[in-house]
């Protein structure tokens, strides 16, 4: 391996993944719930951008000047081709973290993300890290940072350690990482269906590989076959931030603030004795089991007024993002799955359900009959953003500046669409950010771009591109051969596009 890889996987690119929390727009509600001062974000930074579709789509959908590094040169490349797309004027480069960081053209930011990179890199990079933020941080200004963390991966760590050495040990360089992966995956699992006693100490492992064998393999090389890998206790994680004057805002996770799906009565009020906030996140990791944490950090915390902090949920705007009958009331927290009080979530469904942009609010004096409370709707908005269901939603005049920015992007990533799936979402404008969407979603938006009204004409559109390239259709594990099974298919998921999906994408101003 080249040596400029520092021990990390590049010979395999990252997956084209999105990540909704390096979307500054989602401080504001994040900040609200905890009662701090939130920045206005001018300038934002990605470290270690993998892709760079999640850079790229914020970029595009926001009036934020971004920046970011990557070292892989291939994944560099990928991410300036959008930028050159999208026209957003965005700085993405191939440099390592040392080189980016002591780049003297970069301004200060008010925003800097790092995700899950954190937990692959060997420790003078995250020195390296931590002293860019130091330096580079404005006061007021917000990291976020996803990692690894015990004591949830204590189980786990024997396993990896036996995967990345049977890599490197019995693996052959020149069959390439997949292979490698491959290799070890099925090594581990001959070795564990012996029912060695680490397996009995720990039978969670044995789920933990199974599910590792459905999982995509570029995804697990770089997530368990780095040379450097280490997760590591919040504490461990505020002591260094500290040392860039950053203290613990918030997490990043909304579902984090639903205290009653996460901890039980008694563990809540353990918690609440606890009088060191940094101690006391410990300690809540320890009672969730916690192995993967997103949060907020930033330099020089401000206690909102509660005024201030009513005003401000008041003046925040969300868009529901899903069909109205496809929102699940049920909510998966530590403690288990919990069902949401209907009596509350209905009537706030049923106003959002014609796909407007409203702020809590009017959200407020639209459910006023229905007798539900204010802090009834911050929870509700809290649960069905954190589920997926709401996103937050920029200013209008801001939402006209981003479109003509998204549309380009959008275009550029539709017609990679012909060819392949493997990038599933779009930019909006509304939401600042990506919304999820299909290959064949975006087949159907290619077509009505083209000109093409109808389900039927979508369906004809797409499948005479796929029949182009020999490409069929699967259902149920099976591939459709006929071109009438085919178009039958197509037909019917642009039917279900035209009545559920396409209201959704028209209010996030993606068709």
């Amino acid at each position: 391996m080249s040596d400029w890889t520092e021990g990390y996987i590049a010979d395999i690119g990252y997956t084209f993944g999105y990540y909704t929390e390096l979307n500054p727009l989602r401080l504001k509600l994040a900040f609200l719930n905890a009662g701090i001062a939130f920045p206005e974000v001018g300038t934002a930074c990605e470290l270690g951008f993998g892709q760079g579709l999640s850079a790229n789509i914020h970029a595009a959908a926001s009036m934020v000047k971004w920046s970011g590094n990557d070292f892989n040169p291939a994944q560099a490349a990928f991410a300036q081709e959008l930028a050159t797309a999208s026209e957003s004027g965005a700085q993405f480069l191939d440099d390592a973290f040392a080189d980016f960081c002591s780049r003297p053209d970069l301004p200060d930011f008010d925003f800097i993300g790092l995700h899950g990179i954190w937990s692959w890199v060997n420790d003078e990079n995250r020195q390296i890290i931590v002293d860019f933020i130091r330096r580079k941080l404005k006061v007021g200004g917000v990291v976020y940072i996803s990692y690894n963390i015990l004591p949830g991966w204590s189980p786990y760590v024997p396993l990896r350690h036996l995967l990345t050495e049977h890599a490197e040990v019995i693996g052959s360089d020149g069959l390439g990482i997949v292979s490698r992966v491959d290799g070890a995956i099925d090594f581990a699992t001959r070795l564990l269906a012996l029912n060695p006693a680490y397996a009995r100490a720990n039978p969670q492992v044995v789920e933990r590989l199974k599910q590792m064998q459905g999982q995509n393999r570029h995804y697990l090389a770089h997530e368990y076959f780095n040379r450097h890998w280490h997760p590591m206790p919040f504490s461990t994680m505020a002591i260094m931030l500290g040392t860039a004057k950053l203290s613990f805002a918030c997490s990043a996770h909304y579902l984090d603030y639903i205290q009653e799906v996460n901890l039980t009565a008694e563990q809540i009020k353990f918690l609440k004795e606890i009088p060191d906030a940094n101690f006391r996140e410990t300690v809540r990791d320890f009672m969730t089991n916690q192995q993967f944490r997103k949060d907020y950090w930033v330099k020089g915390a401000r206690k909102l007024s509660p005024l201030e902090r009513a005003e401000g949920l008041r003046d925040q705007r969300v868009l529901l993002i899903a069909n109205r009958a496809d929102v699940s009331l049920t909510v998966k927290g530590a403690l288990g799955e919990a069902e949401m009080n209907k009596e509350v979530y209905a009537p706030i469904l049923d106003l959002l359900a014609d796909h407007k942009v409203r702020t809590l609010g009017e959200i407020e004096q639209g459910v006023r009959a229905r007798s539900v409370t204010f802090a009834q709707i911050v929870q509700a908005v809290t649960v069905l953003a954190g589920s997926g269901y709401l996103a937050p939603a920029q200013d209008e005049q801001i939402v006209a500046q981003a479109k003509k920015h998204t549309d380009k992007l959008n275009a550029h990533l539709i017609s990679k669409a012909r060819s392949s799936g493997e990038i599933s979402y779009l930019a909006s404008p509304v939401m600042g950010g990506g919304i999820a969407i299909g290959r064949f979603g975006q087949m159907f938006l290619l077509a009505r771009m083209e000109g093409k009204k109808t389900p039927q004409e979508w369906a004809d559109f797409t499948w005479q591109i796929f029949s182009m390239q020999g490409q069929r259709i699967q259902k149920d594990g099976k591939r459709l051969e006929t071109p009438e099974e085919n178009r039958t298919e197509l037909l019917a998921e642009a039917q279900v596009f035209e009545a559920k999906f396409l209201p959704v994408f028209r209010a996030a101003q993606i068709a």
